[in-house]
Formats: structure tokens, C-alpha cells, sequence
């Protein structure tokens, strides 16, 4: 019998050791299980008061488009777009424009307009970027180089109004 008593003192403290790491590493997945649902319980709310304050706006929306629906009934006439008029007044060009767009004061927007009719009638957009402009020997003296984008030329322009 002295002997079962050993084998039985000797499973017993074996176990115990094993079942303590068990336990541990068991607790640590409980824990990192039980902290993400708290987190989407958290998050959760949020949404839905979001939500709650979203129903209130969509019920003013169809208010405001019943009001919307009457209002026509008393029609305001709708006015014109005014240009700004910056862009309106009209200046002078230099020599080396005026070649382009002639002697008479232009808006800046009639002078834009006038060069790519230009450009067009000359035929001078690169075939492979139409984005760029090339240069004959009229444009060269107003550019300065050989190919301008289509984005330079207001600037380009401005620099030759006065």
C-alpha cells in the first residue's frame, strides 16, 4: 500500500502544476474576449444616436420641400449671372499680343478667347497632349518658349495687359 500512496502523491502534484498554466493561459483569452465586446457595446450607441438624429433632419427635409412645393406659387424672377467686373473691364494690350488679338482694349476673357481662336485656326495644339500649345513665331515672341500648357496661358496673358 506504500507504494499506490507514492504513485498517487506523485500524480497529484503533477496535475496541479498543469493545471495552473491551463488556468492562466485560459483566464488571459477571457479577458481579451470579454474587452472587445465592451468595446462594440460602446460603439454602438453612438450609431444609433446618430441615427436617432438623422430621422429628425429627413422629416425637416420633406417640411422644407412641402414649403419648397408652395413657394412657386409666389415666383421670384430669377436675375442673370452679373460677370464679375474685373474680369470685364477692358485693357490694353502690348505690341507682342496686339499681333495676336489686335490694337482695341479687350476683357481679359475676350483676350483668352482670341488666342485659342488663334490657336485653332493655326492648328497649333500638340497632337499628342492637347493640353499643350505650340508655338509658331508670333506665339514664341508672346510665350518666351517653344510649348506652353493650356494652364500657363492666362498668366502668360495677364503679364502682356495693362
Amino acid at each position: 500500500m506504500a507504494v499506490k500512496k507514492k504513485a498517487t502523491k506523485k500524480v497529484a502534484p503533477k496535475a496541479t502544476k498543469k493545471a495552473a498554466p491551463k488556468a492562466t493561459k485560459k483566464a488571459a483569452p477571457k479577458a481579451t474576449k470579454k474587452a472587445a465586446p465592451k468595446a462594440t457595446k460602446k460603439a454602438a450607441p453612438k450609431k444609433a444616436v446618430a441615427k436617432k438624429v438623422a430621422a429628425p433632419k429627413a422629416t425637416k427635409k420633406v417640411a422644407a420641400k412641402a414649403k419648397a412645393v408652395k413657394a412657386p406659387k409666389a415666383t421670384k424672377v430669377k436675375t442673370a449671372r452679373k460677370p464679375n467686373a474685373a474680369f470685364m473691364k477692358a485693357l490694353t494690350p502690348s505690341a507682342i499680343l496686339a499681333e495676336v488679338v489686335g490694337k482695341n482694349p479687350l476683357p481679359r476673357t475676350q483676350v483668352v478667347s482670341k488666342i485659342w481662336e488663334y490657336i485653332k485656326k493655326h492648328n497649333l495644339q500638340n497632337p499628342k497632349n492637347r493640353r499643350n500649345i505650340l508655338a509658331d513665331e508670333k506665339l514664341a515672341k508672346l510665350f518666351g518658349k517653344k510649348e506652353v500648357t493650356m494652364f500657363e496661358l492666362a498668366g502668360i496673358v495677364g503679364k502682356h495687359l495693362s
